[in-house]
């Protein structure tokens, strides 16, 4: 079963894929973006898409930013090194757990200036995935499209979420995948992505976590790590496909079929461009700042006509996440990895995602709240 997955992996890029993320000089008519991308499940870099946006200039100026969000009260997600929906050493057991960052209401210029001029202690970011643009950036709506006409028109619907990120170099996102098309925009800076379609999905090797969050102190500047109670797991890719300097062949060892494979769409958006993200890809995402000192996107999350929870692609994923494929489970990977604290394997039917994209399981939508690891 395995050798059939893996060709599998190989004639997906030959026949729909392709070697690269294809990059359009402009926006698609309607119709070629439902023919060449979203029904075909492929991802695409657009140009010049939102070239008529005000954001484009204003933003990149921490002074109107500041200015114009003077009075508003922000969603700061904090962690000790940036790494927050992320895997780290579990507080009282040998093993891992799922972390997720501490949410401070901050002012706006307050928190800007946080991300812009990071204390050593900790890592700030703003990505809040709840709408928050509509909502805590409501004053910055004037300065781009409430939604992309032409995205909207092929998938037939209105985006229900839109969101705002800001943040520096020192923050990155896990791979995880969603389940809704995804219209990611940078506004200043650039996005840095590895992609892997939805038929890698044993490349990931998924496996449940225990919830846990960081708690931080402002009187003590320290963090501290919670895990949630009562007990909740979260499934998610054990995969760091970055990891440190000396360790690459121990990790290989552990995650030969992701490190032995195809290797993932490397793809970076600069500011100005769109990416389109389609649902049920896999996506880990680093970026690099602007001349602000920040990487600045909007994305759209289009729920309707698309959802993936009645696609037949969510049925084809499902079928393919569960066939048997004897390498996740082999000797390759240490047991403490591969068990849970009962000594059973993790099923292998759970999906890893996020409603937060770059970039959460815990910052789901709230209207979402019924979907898989929330």
């Amino acid at each position: 079963m395995e050798s059939k997955v893996e060709s599998l992996w190989e004639e997906v890029r030959e026949l729909t894929l392709g070697a690269t993320v294809d990059r359009l000089q402009s926006p698609p008519t309607p119709l070629q973006f439902l023919r060449d991308f979203v029904s075909q499940n492929k991802p695409c870099i657009i140009s010049n898409a939102i070239s008529h946006w005000p954001a484009l200039s204003l933003w990149p100026t921490p002074s109107y930013l500041s200015t114009s969000l003077s009075s508003s009260l922000v969603s700061l997600h904090l962690t000790p090194d940036g790494q927050a929906d992320a895997l780290v050493p579990h507080p009282a057991r040998s093993s891992l757990c799922f972390v997720s960052a501490h949410v401070q209401p901050t002012l706006f210029p307050q928190a800007l200036d946080i991300i812009r001029r990071p204390p050593n202690h900790l890592v700030a970011y703003l990505q809040q995935q709840n709408d928050c643009f509509r909502t805590e950036y409501s004053e910055l709506e004037s300065d781009c499209d409430a939604h992309i006409p032409w995205a909207s028109e092929a998938l037939g619907c209105l985006p229900e979420a839109v969101n705002l990120w800001i943040g520096n170099h020192l923050s990155q996102t896990s791979f995880h995948k969603d389940h809704y098309e995804n219209l990611y925009a940078v506004v200043s800076g650039e996005k840095h992505f590895l992609l892997l379609p939805p038929t890698d999905v044993h490349r990931m090797y998924l496996k449940e976590y225990p919830a846990a969050r960081y708690s931080y102190s402002q009187e003590n500047g320290e963090f501290r790590l919670e895990v949630e109670e009562p007990e909740r797991y979260v499934p998610w890719s054990s995969v760091d496909p970055c990891p440190a300097r000396g360790s690459l062949k121990q990790e290989s060892l552990k995650f030969p079929l992701y490190f032995n494979g195809p290797k993932p769409f490397e793809v970076t958006v600069k500011a100005g461009e769109v990416l389109y993200l389609p649902s049920m890809w896999f996506h880990h995402v680093r970026q690099s700042p602007g001349d602000g000192g920040c990487t600045i996107a909007v994305n759209y999350f289009s729920f309707a006509g698309y959802d993936m929870q009645f696609d037949i692609k969510y049925a084809y994923f499902n079928f393919l996440q569960s066939l048997p494929c004897r390498s996740i489970d082999d000797q390759t990977i240490p047991e403490g990895e591969c068990e849970d604290d009962s000594g059973s394997h993790a099923p292998s039917n759970h999906l890893n995602s996020r409603f937060s994209g770059d970039e959460s399981a815990t910052n789901n939508l709230e209207i979402h709240k019924d979907r898989d690891n929330v």
